[in-house]
């Protein structure tokens, strides 16, 4: 790495390191080139794009030809009598997401790297892991299995202790909860390996020195390992607070759908626009949501990262 940041000597002349190592390593660097070229074509190239959040976009005039209409659009999403609905349930639900699922993932990790038995843990971490890659529709059918009116395994359960089946999806109440507890499902176990990641990267004499001096496991968990992956779990909850406007589209629409009656509080912003561009075929308004959306969570970062950096200065992304 060193060899990378300052210039060598290479056949008599000097040239900059970045350009040497990429000669030397040309079939590492080729195989991120893909990974490169998508994020500067689907990133990047349409950045000018967003210009149409602020024109009237017109199919035939093209995206230059098309007229101003200033903040128009912002204005259609932010005087709708949906906006406070949609923008609450997004804060709301990505809120509970990033303190449920970091305490969840974080007490996952501490209690595999407390756990001795390594064919144990290997096996815990599969079972934990297995949920993250399966598609959203495939959770939906499962969540489908469990809260049916008819058949459903919640309904059954309820009926044999004696009570009233609920028809699960017309009580907008429950979801919350119930998103939540799917969200934790899929994710928490690949949140825990990013933590424990960092947890064996602790130096094994720290532990060593406080046992010496008389801490228990406890102990060593709130005093040693707990602190020391702070950096960790700052860094990834400032990752999700960038997100914090932006929905998991792929989860509610495929577990709610387009279940009208649950849109008090399973709707959020991205289903929102997507039912507004299916609905009257405007990609200025969804723009102008998404550009709405990009710059609070851009506010969001670099207020939380200030943050960060004045109270936990090594938890800070710059």
């Amino acid at each position: 790495m060193v060899n990378s940041i300052k210039p060598q000597q290479m056949n008599g002349k000097y040239k900059w390191g970045i350009f040497s190592d990429i000669a030397r390593n040309r079939f590492s660097y080729l195989l991120l080139l893909p990974a490169v070229a998508y994020v500067f074509i689907f990133s990047y190239c349409t950045y000018p794009y967003m210009i149409i959040a602020f024109k009237n976009f017109n199919y035939q005039l093209g995206v230059w030809g098309s007229e101003w209409c200033g903040t128009a659009n912002f204005d259609f999403f932010l005087h709708s009598t949906n906006a406070m609905r949609v923008i609450r349930n997004t804060l709301v639900l990505n809120l509970l997401f990033i303190l449920v699922g970091t305490a969840m993932s974080l007490f996952l990790a501490i209690l595999l790297n407390e756990l001795r038995s390594k064919t144990f843990v290997k096996t815990t971490q599969t079972f934990m892991l297995f949920p993250h890659y399966l598609s959203w529709v495939v959770v939906g059918y499962i969540l489908l299995a469990i809260f049916s009116n008819k058949n459903g395994l919640a309904n059954q359960i309820v009926t044999l202790f004696g009570g009233k089946s609920i028809s699960w999806y017309t009580k907008p109440q429950y979801w919350t909860t119930i998103l939540v507890m799917m969200k934790l499902w899929k994710d928490a176990g690949m949140n825990a390996v990013i933590y424990l990641a960092a947890i064996t990267g602790i130096d094994e004499s720290i532990y060593e020195s406080a046992t010496i001096d008389g801490a228990n496991r406890f102990q060593r968990i709130i005093r040693i390992t707990v602190p020391l992956i702070m950096p960790t779990v700052c860094i990834m909850t400032l990752l999700a607070v960038g997100k914090i406007m932006f929905g998991d589209f792929g989860m509610i629409y495929a577990l709610v759908g387009d279940q009208g009656m649950l849109y008090e509080t399973t709707d959020i912003i991205d289903t929102y626009v997507y039912r507004v561009l299916r609905q009257t075929g405007n990609p200025s308004q969804a723009m102008a949501i998404g550009l709405f959306q990009s710059l609070i969570g851009l506010i969001m970062v670099l207020g939380s990262n200030r943050i960060v950096k004045r109270t936990f200065s090594e938890g800070a992304l710059f």
